[in-house]
This record gives structure tokens, sequence and C-alpha cells, in this order.
């Protein structure tokens, strides 16, 4: 089973298609996975992979752990998980006391010997190697100040959700949020908006007083025929 090449972009295409279908696919962790290189796993998610590279999520044991394709591989068929158990050491041997011989020696009481004591220490398991799980950030926060036929609104929208749908505001209010804007040319080009609509009220209200100066002759006139 050659797991030292990552997944390429179309095993991660029918991962998703196979997740997709309700089905689990097997993978095995290649080298780059570090002490767990070679054991089995299931995909249950793809999460974005703009967002991090570690997007396949893989249930492994009882553990649920983000990895990059490069940690991963497909797994052959009829693979199942393969768990490595360390060999156990050889107890050491007793050395093996000679017997003495005496000649025309008194014999003296043999000293009772004290068999070593062999002290069996258990091998602590090997660690897997677990990754940090990257909690995901909120979801992007935009606010919008648009013009159009004559009116300033503001919008806000949190990734997909709105938050304020557009409502109309004062040109002063709109000159106040592009000041906070320091970018050139957005100030410029919405005074020149203000400008353009000051001038054409202006003309409009002269227009208007003209309009009312000519009825109010004409009342006077009306008051005067009396």
């Amino acid at each position: 089973m050659d797991a030292g090449q990552g997944l390429s972009t179309d095993e991660v295409q029918s991962i998703r298609e196979a997740l997709a279908a309700g089905r689990k696919p097997r993978v095995v962790f290649t080298a780059s996975a570090g002490q767990i290189a070679g054991q089995v796993g299931q995909v249950i998610e793809l999460t974005d992979p703009e967002v991090s590279d570690e997007f396949v999520v893989v249930r492994f044991g009882r553990d649920e752990l983000p990895f990059s394709p490069a940690d991963l591989a497909v797994a052959p068929k009829g693979v199942t998980r393969r768990v490595v158990e360390p060999k156990p050491e050889p107890e050491p041997e007793s050395p093996v006391v000679a017997p003495e011989f005496v000649l025309d020696t008194p014999r003296v009481p043999a000293q009772r010997q004290e068999e070593p004591k062999v002290e069996q220490t258990e091998k602590p398991p090997a660690r897997r190697a677990v990754k940090a799980v990257k909690p995901k950030g909120p979801a992007g926060l935009t606010v919008t100040l648009a013009y159009a036929d004559g009116e300033w609104t503001v919008a806000a929208q949190q990734g997909t959700k709105a938050l304020a749908k557009p409502y109309v505001v004062k040109p002063a209010e709109a000159l106040k949020m592009v000041a906070l804007v320091d970018v050139p040319g957005v100030q410029e080009a919405v005074e020149q908006i203000l400008g353009t609509e000051r001038a054409e009220a202006e003309q409009q209200a002269e227009k208007l007083r003209a309009e009312l100066a000519e009825i109010e002759a004409r009342l006077a006139e009306l008051r005067e025929a009396r």
C-alpha cells in the first residue's frame, strides 16, 4: 500500500461526491501525517479550503480531526484499520554460577545467593500525533453606503445573512460616513454629488419663488378689483 502520495484534485472531488451521496470514503494516512502514517480513517466532512489548508475532516478512532490532502491517500479496497503493537522485550537470563572445587580446605557453608531482581517496566503506548483544530472565525461583515435616484441608503450583511435592509439616510450623515474612509477620490465624489443636488435644489427653489411671486401679484390684483 503506497501511502507516500497525497490526494489529488480529482480524488478530492470524488470524495466530495461520495459524501454528497451519503458515503464516508476510507483514506490512509501518508508519511506527512506523522506517527499515524499507514493507519486508516473515514472522511466525514470537507470544509472550506479557502479558510484552511486542512479542510479534510477524518474520523480516526474516537477523534475527528482536520488534515490537508497531502496527509491522506485513497485507501485500497479491503484495507481495514491496522494497529502497530510494540514488540515485547525479552527477559534477561539469570547468570549461571559455576560449581566451586575445594582441595584440602575446610568446607565453608555457601552463602545463599539471591537471584537478581528484574524489574519489568511497561512501555507507554506511542502517542498519536494530534493536530490542533483551527477554529473558524465569524463570517465577514459588510456595510454598504449607496446612492441612487437622489437618495442615500445604508445596508448591512454578515456572510449571506442580511442584518439590515437598505434604509434612507440624510446627505449630511452620508458625508460623515464617507469622511471615515481615508481613500483618495471617495470623499470628492460624494461632495460632487451633493454639490449637484444642491444646485438643482436651488434652481427648483428659485423657480418656485418666481411662481409664488406671480401668484401673489395676481391675488393682489383680484383684491383691488373688489
